[in-house]
């Protein structure tokens, strides 16, 4: 093995010292990461997340993975000859439909993810919020309050302690976003909403949902970050925080307003995305804290 010449070690010294105040502020405390967009489709940036979500538990923060995947469920049913269709951004899931979802989410995706970060030394373990009784949901209309969607829901309640269980035996939870009606019907639900819920309730120290923007931008395209609620208001507003971005903004709202110390919405383009905001400085996106 070569040694480092100095210059390369120094750099590796720079970035040890510059993440060890981080380590140790978060040591012990649960971050839940929404995983989606590009860094799950993309080989190396899939590694790269599994890297990161390890390292993270071995330096003793507890991380809880809550996964989409939209494109790869997209994808089986246009193989399958099945059109999607989808209104207000949301997809209309009828029974074959949510058939897939399930087969997708809670097997292909699922098991994709716990595979890599296993691979990559982690221990992980797959689960959908069928599980445990983990999400109680309930079936929503679209925006108009009545087009219906099928078995579309929303979280009507989290019992969080199937993910306590798994965190306090050492293992890394990776988890679906499917929850159970009453009536005991699947249904499909948005993973950003899912992740913020859970973020609440498992009392975490951050909230992380990773996208394929560098965050909120302003008129020149800069990054925002350090925002309040207060400034976010202002934003949107104005018309700064528009479209897509508006459903995670007021994720990430919601979770600082009800215990979460910070939501960060962070560009998952970027390789390690995750350890750059946690760990470093400068960070890859919008930072929102509770005050």
């Amino acid at each position: 093995m070569e040694s480092l010449s100095e210059t390369a070690a120094m750099e590796v010294a720079r970035v040890l010292t510059t993440a060890l105040p981080y380590i140790q502020r978060f040591a012990g405390k649960t971050v839940v990461i929404k995983y989606g967009g590009n860094a799950m489709v993309d080989e190396a940036l899939k590694r790269g997340f599994a890297r990161d979500v390890t390292l993270m538990k071995a330096v003793g923060l507890n991380p809880v993975v809550v996964h989409g995947g939209g494109p790869q469920i997209g994808s089986l049913l246009k193989r399958l000859g099945k059109p999607s269709e989808f209104i207000d951004g949301m997809r209309v899931t009828d029974g074959e439909t949510m058939d897939v979802v399930q087969m997708v989410l809670g097997g292909l995706v699922n098991k994709d993810i716990v595979n890599l970060i296993n691979q990559a030394g982690g221990r992980a373990i797959g689960l959908s919020g069928k599980d445990g009784q983990l999400i109680r949901a309930r079936r929503i209309k679209a925006d108009d309050g009545q087009t219906d969607l099928g078995q579309v829901g929303e979280v009507a309640s989290i019992d969080p302690a199937v993910v306590e269980l798994l965190e306090a035996g050492d293992f890394i939870p990776v988890i679906a976003p499917l929850g159970v009606a009453p009536n005991g019907e699947s249904l499909n639900i948005n993973a950003d909403l899912v992740a913020g819920k859970l973020a609440t309730v498992l009392k975490a120290e951050k909230l992380i949902l990773l996208t394929n923007t560098r965050g909120i931008l302003d008129a020149e395209q800069k990054t925002l970050t350090g925002l309040t609620p207060a400034r976010v208001g202002e934003l949107i507003a104005d018309g700064t925080i528009s479209g897509g971005m508006l459903p995670k903004v007021r994720c990430a709202l919601d979770a600082v307003a009800s215990g979460v110390d910070a939501a960060h919405i962070i560009d998952g383009r970027v390789e390690h995305a995750v350890m750059l905001e946690l760990l470093t400085d400068e960070g890859v996106g919008t930072l929102i804290r509770s005050r």
